[in-house]
């Protein structure tokens, strides 16, 4: 069965949008930990990030860098935290987050966020990504 990243992926479940390419995929998470938190995935489902191929691999964090930097510019942060965790979806993914401290990398503070204000979002960070 396709997982939800890869029902995403065939636009059978609606994301907002950050960044897109042939083989990666970044979206705004629903329930973010903070504003700007975002998701970027490969397209091809693979369950654990450390099953993908080096290039594969190397690859995601590069598709991911502009992404970091575009919510950065977007959102007041200190800097962009990079959490992988992999259990709550199989489908490798990386967490970018807004963060000021290390506090502030804590799932227990994920709440649903509204879909106007997830699209005003990722519409400011798709115009940095320009």
């Amino acid at each position: 069965m396709a997982s939800l990243f890869s029902k995403i992926v065939q636009g059978e479940i609606p994301c907002h949008k950050l960044a897109e390419d042939d083989r990666f995929l970044a979206f705004l998470d629903v329930r973010p930990v903070r504003s700007g938190h975002a998701l970027v995935i490969p397209k091809k489902e693979i369950d654990y990030l450390f099953d993908l191929d080096d290039n594969l691999l190397a690859d995601l964090m590069v598709f991911a860098k502009p992404v970091a930097k575009a919510i950065e510019r977007v959102v007041p942060c200190k800097r962009i935290g990079v959490m992988v965790v992999g259990l709550e979806v199989p489908h490798a993914h990386v967490h970018l987050i807004p963060i000021d401290r290390i506090a502030d990398l804590n799932f227990a503070h994920a709440q649903p966020a509204e879909t106007d204000l997830l699209a005003e979002l990722a519409e400011q960070i798709r115009s940095q990504l320009a």
